[in-house]
C-alpha cells in the first residue's frame, strides 16, 4: 500500500520558479462562481518521480489565482499526477489524483497505480481543509465522474495496457478503461470492467449515460477517440471501434451540459506528426461542438486556441450560462494553464459573440526557460 500523500499550503519548495513540467489541468466552480482549478508540476522537465498536484482558487472568474494546496508525494520515488477536481451533488469539493511508484524520470506507470481522493466539505473557507488522502482503486482516473440517472456514480478508472512488461499477473484481465462505481455517495466502490477497445493510449477515458440508459465510454486511442457501448450496466461491451470524432492521440473532454446537450472538446488536427506512425497527429486547434442527439450528430467548432501545443482540455459549467475550460500549452516551455469562458450559443455560431465570452485567460505559469 502506497504512502497517503502529504496535504500542505504553498511553500517556496513548490513555488513556479522551481518549476520546470507543468500542466494537465482540472476545473470545478462553485455555485457562487468561485473557481477552482488542479494541475501537476515537478521540479524536473519530464514526467518522474517527486511530482505533485497543485489547487488554486481564483474569485474573480479568472482575473487572478491563489495558489492554496500542494498535494505532495511522502517518498522521493512517488509521483502524483492526473488530477481532477468535481463538486458532486452532495455539496462536497473532491479532488482525485493517480499515485504510483516511479524511480527516475519518464518511469511514470508502475502496473498497478492508485486512485485516491481528498475532499473538502468547507470549499467556501477562507482556508481550505482537505481530509486525509484514500485511496479508492487500482488504476489512473483522469475526468470527471458521471452521475447516473439511478444516483450512483461512475468513476472512469483505468488500468493501462501501454506497457506490457508492467501488467502485474494479479491484475490479469483488469488492464482496461475501467468504472468504480459507488451507490452510497462515494462510501464504497465496486470495480466493473470497462471495455479493451483496440489501440488504447493512457485510456483517459470518459463515461456518458445516454438518455435510453445505455452507458458509452470514449477512450482516448492512437487514432483518436476510440468508443464501446453498454447495455446492461457495464456487464457486457460492445467490440471497440473507431467513434469518428478524430483527433490526435491526446485527450478530450465530454460532458452533458444542464441543457441536455452534450459538450466536446477535442483537437481539429489537420498536420501529422513528422515521422510519426498512424495517426499520430499535432495538439493544436483545440475546439468545442454540441450534440442534441446523444453524439450521433455534431455542430458548432467554436475554436478555442488555433496554436500548437495546446492540450488537455477539462470543463464545468457554472450558474451563470458560461462554460468555463482548461487546458494547458508548453508544459516544459514555461508551464501555461489557460482559462477559457464561453456559452452554447458562441459555439453553436462557431464565433465568440456572448459578450463575456473569451479564452486564453492565464491560471498558471513560470518563467521561459532555454529550450
Amino acid at each position: 500500500m502506497q504512502e497517503k500523500a502529504m496535504i500542505l499550503p504553498m511553500k517556496k519548495k513548490y513555488a513556479p520558479d522551481v518549476r520546470k513540467h507543468q500542466g494537465i489541468p482540472g476545473i470545478e466552480i462553485t455555485p457562487e462562481g468561485v473557481i477552482f482549478i488542479c494541475y501537476y508540476a515537478n521540479t524536473e522537465p519530464c514526467e518522474g518521480p517527486g511530482s505533485f498536484v497543485i489547487v488554486s482558487r481564483s474569485d474573480d472568474f479568472g482575473k487572478s489565482w491563489r495558489e492554496m494546496t500542494v498535494f505532495a508525494p511522502a517518498r522521493p520515488e512517488l509521483r502524483l499526477y492526473d488530477a481532477t477536481l468535481w463538486l458532486a451533488p452532495d455539496d462536497i469539493l473532491r479532488i482525485y489524483w493517480a499515485q504510483c511508484r516511479s524511480e527516475k524520470a519518464g518511469d511514470i506507470f508502475d502496473g498497478r497505480a492508485g486512485v485516491w481522493l481528498s475532499e473538502c466539505r468547507d470549499y467556501r473557507a477562507e482556508n481550505l481543509k482537505w481530509s486525509r488522502p484514500r485511496r479508492i482503486g487500482d488504476g489512473v482516473m483522469l475526468n470527471k465522474p458521471t452521475v447516473l440517472q439511478n444516483g450512483s456514480w461512475a468513476l472512469p478508472a483505468a488500468l493501462h495496457s501501454v506497457y506490457p512488461e508492467k501488467m502485474l499477473p494479479e491484475l490479469q484481465g483488469c488492464n482496461r478503461s475501467n468504472i468504480l462505481l459507488t451507490k452510497d455517495c462515494g462510501k464504497t466502490y465496486q470495480l466493473i470492467l470497462g471495455p479493451d477497445i483496440p489501440k488504447r493510449e493512457f485510456d483517459e477515458h470518459v463515461i456518458i449515460e445516454r438518455r435510453d440508459g445505455s452507458l458509452w465510454v470514449l477512450v482516448r486511442t492512437r487514432c483518436g477517440i476510440g468508443q464501446s457501448f453498454s447495455s446492461d450496466g457495464g456487464n457486457t461491451w460492445s467490440p471497440g471501434e473507431d467513434s469518428g470524432l478524430g483527433g490526435p492521440c491526446s485527450r478530450f473532454a465530454m460532458r452533458r451540459l444542464k441543457s441536455g446537450r452534450l459538450c466536446l472538446i477535442n483537437h481539429i488536427s489537420e498536420h501529422r506528426l513528422p515521422g510519426a506512425a498512424q495517426n499520430f497527429s499535432r495538439r493544436e486547434n483545440l475546439a468545442a461542438w454540441l450534440s442534441d442527439d446523444d453524439g450521433k450528430s455534431w455542430y458548432g467548432r467554436l475554436i478555442l486556441n488555433s496554436e500548437l501545443n495546446v492540450s488537455y482540455p477539462d470543463f464545468t459549467e457554472g450558474n451563470d450560462g458560461f462554460i468555463y475550460a482548461v487546458y494547458d500549452q508548453n508544459r516544459t516551455g514555461n508551464g501555461q494553464v489557460f482559462l477559457a469562458r464561453f456559452t452554447e450559443q458562441d459555439i453553436a455560431a462557431g464565433k465568440w459573440i456572448v459578450p463575456g465570452s473569451t479564452s486564453r485567460i492565464l491560471a498558471a505559469s513560470f518563467p521561459d526557460r532555454p529550450q
